[in-house]
């Protein structure tokens, strides 16, 4: 069989198995009965960590002073939540130093932390690490991720060799690290990196939008879950792109949900899907608390709330679409496309 047959064959095998990735939806009865009223946790794959279902997005601390950054962090702890996620590119580093203030005080032994690296080199990969290990005043990372992983070519030189995860896989040996993920914002990437590694975590945007309009995510979901990869939603409350001249309420890329009976809605499909661990709301204050609560309100998502995001979903447009035509044609690619940079830190 020729090579382009080939992998003709292949993609419509890895998408027809994708087709079976929907929520796992319960009866009315049962999401009734459910227990709330407290931050569900959850194994974090096979990295033996138990997670809120809510994740605590640090790119969120650019937009405060540190008195409000370090109650925020704070309070999220108090309402159940231990799983705080960061990177040295938000904010040029400002969230990293904002972050490991806010976290004294907090016992290092009930949290679960995360940071990222866009070096793709090791040395690069290194540096970062180091730094932001003093940033963050802890010894060690439970969760360290190749970050905005977006063109196959960044998968390749990552995985080395001299690549980013040959530095990883030493520091994990050093005990400065615990588990390796990494965050992608393109099929083609997040599947090459599943395939290259055996990567504990993979963060990727699944939300209701994409996933009705264009089945974004599915085959990611259905490759993470053959692998063992725990997934980690990021555009959870995503309500796709801003429609012409409407009234943008955030200085934000995307359209994000705003009701707190929109957010719950979301947060319950989402983590029906399988495989989904946690999801991380936008980087404001506001829509964290609501996250929140949405998580401490969790129970299962039922025929009706599946229907009612689909037909949510029709009148949205996509906010990943032109990245993956970009990617999937071979497009030169000089630049992110979004409009607002901070799109490509999460």
């Amino acid at each position: 069989m020729k090579r382009r047959s080939f992998l003709k064959v292949m993609g419509g095998v890895a998408g027809a198995a994708a087709l079976g990735i929907r929520p796992e939806l319960v009866s009315e009865a049962e999401a009734a009965g459910a227990k709330t009223g407290e931050m569900p946790k959850r194994m974090l794959g096979r990295t033996g960590f138990k997670v809120s279902v809510v994740g605590f997005s640090g790119l969120g601390l650019m937009h405060y002073d540190q008195e409000r950054c370090t109650a925020e962090v704070h309070k999220a702890f108090e309402k159940g939540l231990n799983y705080y996620d960061v990177a040295p590119a938000y904010d040029k580093g400002n969230c990293e130093i904002k972050m490991g203030i806010a976290l004294q005080g907090l016992d290092r032994s009930r949290y679960f932390l995360a940071c990222k690296s866009k070096m793709r080199d090791k040395d690069g990969c290194r540096e970062e690490l180091e730094r932001s290990l003093q940033r963050l005043k802890t010894d060690y990372f439970d969760l360290y991720q190749m970050h905005h992983l977006v063109k196959p070519e960044d998968v390749k030189t990552s995985l080395g060799p001299g690549g980013a995860l040959e530095m990883m896989l030493q520091a994990k040996k050093e005990g400065k690290i615990r588990a390796i993920g990494f965050s992608a914002h393109t099929t083609k990437a997040a599947l090459a990196a599943l395939r290259g590694f055996a990567f504990d975590t993979v963060m990727f945007p699944i939300n209701y939008v994409e996933y009705y309009t264009r089945g974004f995510g599915k085959e990611v979901l259905a490759l993470a879950k053959e692998k063992g990869a725990a997934v980690l939603s990021i555009k959870t409350i995503n309500s796709g792109a801003w429609p012409k001249g409407a009234e943008r309420t955030r200085k934000w890329w995307y359209r994000p949900l705003e009701q707190q009976d929109d957010i719950n809605l979301a947060y319950r499909w989402t983590l029906s899907l399988p495989g989904v661990v946690a999801g991380f709301p936008p980087s404001w204050m506001d829509l964290q608390e609501k996250a929140i609560e949405a998580g401490i309100a969790w129970r299962p998502a039922t025929e009706a709330d599946a229907k009612k995001l689909e037909e949510m979903a029709k009148d949205c447009g996509s906010i990943f679409k032109r990245e993956e035509d970009l990617v999937a044609f071979h497009s030169p690619y000089p630049h992110h496309p979004h409009e607002c940079c901070e799109s490509e830190w999460v």
